[in-house]
């Protein structure tokens, strides 16, 4: 199990089925990835316990699902066809395609030593003079700037008047329908639409696993309130997305905080700060909480013609509200959540006999799968008694039924997907009628009754 730790949740994943790269028997596609049949479970988890907090927990936030495909004319009203670009170069000699200002900043990272003036550092062209490829030592091309969005056509011919876009962020579909909720909600400032849903940019530079991927998966609330009070929200919104990853088993030494400099905000944002992981790749961005003032439904209700301001019905006033945007990744959050349950155990956990075990210490309510039936024989009855609980218990979570190999082995396969209990069925569970349930993290076992598994588990689940 040595290795680089981002190596080792890849390979854990195709094994235990958590995540698989896309077209594989095709040689693969650029950074996608499907979820089999433990990730998506997992994904799923990841994806309730966001819209339980966000949405139904709480009485000034609603749902939506948008589109994927809209009116070109969003685009161009929210500046993404006008200036949604990345700079890029190529590499003269190896092909390999870099983007510029990463470039630019790893130059800064390792030339420490190297004065710079602030102008010199601004002009990316002559920041870049002296750095050659990276990959073989080649020489870069001039920069050119490159735009992120999928294009594609709408309608039987490729012409020009039929050209949209796949969408490069699930915001524009919650702005575009500001009106519609509102009036349909009757929801007074502030208020808030959550909404996730499939987002896809054409990086230059994906990779790290699922951190960047040209497809992928948004979990977006815009946050609607009055100007003044827009700071103040910027606060809460950033404090309670941060407890939420606490809340869900994220060791906290491993969060933190980072506002955005005035050089690193967005033209829409008066202010950001980043939620940032420590993965094994390093520190990176988790989840951004930004003020996006009143940008967004100013820039719509110049170009579509419509009315997308609020009226306040107590103070009879007017006013195009402004925006507190928390905006994270369904993959990223995922990666996270297993990177820090992720363990290696040298010596393994004398169950095995093994000489090093994975544990996946993933917080009960995000598991993929909560209960595992295990009949210690495939005779005398005890098969019959683990279905027949399973039965039971998959009305309320979801289980696994697992009869092959050594009890040990058997163990091991559900600490490596993150299951937190498992139910063994033994002899004496024909006698007594009992079973015995371990807990994945202290190792504890429990006898309990064949009436009482179900309710030991809600409460367990409940006190998580």
């Amino acid at each position: 199990m040595a290795g680089n730790k981002m190596d080792n949740i890849v390979n854990l994943c195709k094994r235990r089925g958590i995540i698989f790269p896309s077209s594989e028997i095709y040689g693969g596609i650029g950074s996608t990835w499907d979820y089999g049949p433990i990730g998506v479970h997992l994904k799923n988890n990841v994806k309730a316990a966001w819209w339980k907090s966000v949405v139904q927990e709480r009485d000034d936030v609603v749902g939506l699902d948008a589109a994927i495909l809209m009116h070109p004319d969003t685009w161009k009203a929210s500046g993404h066809i006008a200036s949604f670009s990345d700079p890029m170069v190529d590499c003269k000699r190896c092909k390999r395609r870099f983007r510029a200002d990463h470039l630019v900043e790893s130059m800064k990272k390792e030339e420490d030593a190297v004065e710079r003036t602030p102008e010199e550092m601004s002009n990316m062209e002559r920041a870049l003079e002296s750095v050659m490829c990276p990959e073989c030592g080649g020489e870069l091309t001039s920069i050119r700037q490159f735009n992120l969005m999928f294009k594609t056509y709408m309608g039987p011919v490729e012409e020009s008047a039929a050209i949209v876009y796949l969408r490069p962020e699930t915001a524009q579909g919650i702005f575009v329908n500001f009106k519609n909720v509102q009036t349909s909600t009757r929801k007074k400032l502030p208020f808030g639409i959550a909404q996730i849903g499939k987002s896809f940019r054409n990086e230059i530079t994906p990779g790290n696993f699922i951190f960047r991927t040209r497809e992928f998966e948004q979990m977006e609330i815009e946050y609607f309130t009055r100007p003044e009070e827009a700071e103040e929200w910027h606060k809460k919104w950033l404090q309670d997305r941060y407890d939420w990853y606490i809340s869900l088993g994220i060791n906290p030494e491993k969060l933190r905080l980072r506002p955005h400099g005035e050089d690193e905000l967005a033209h829409y944002a008066c202010a950001c700060s980043d939620i940032e992981y420590e993965f094994p790749i390093g520190w990176s961005e988790l989840e951004g909480v930004a003020n996006r003032t009143d940008y967004d439904l100013k820039q719509h209700m110049e170009v579509s013609g419509k009315d997308l301001s609020y009226f306040d019905e107590t103070t009879g006033e007017r006013l195009v509200p402004y925006v507190v945007e928390p905006s994270g990744g369904v993959d990223r959050a995922l990666l996270a959540f297993l990177s820090d349950a992720y363990e290696e155990i040298s010596g393994g956990r004398g169950e095995a006999g093994a000489e090093s075990e994975v544990v996946l210490r993933l917080h009960p309510r995000l598991a993929p799968i909560k209960t595992a039936l295990l009949p210690l024989a495939k005779k005398g009855g005890l098969p019959e008694i683990a279905k027949d609980l399973q039965n039971q218990l998959r009305k309320c979570f979801m289980t696994d039924y697992d009869e092959r190999g050594s009890i040990g082995r058997r163990y091991r396969r559900q600490d490596e997907i993150g299951t937190p209990w498992c139910i063994t069925v033994d002899f004496q569970s024909v006698e007594d009628q009992a079973v015995t349930i371990r807990d994945r993290d202290t190792m504890e076992q429990a006898r309990v009754s064949l009436d009482k598994v179900k309710s030991f588990i809600k409460d367990k689940l409940e006190e998580c």
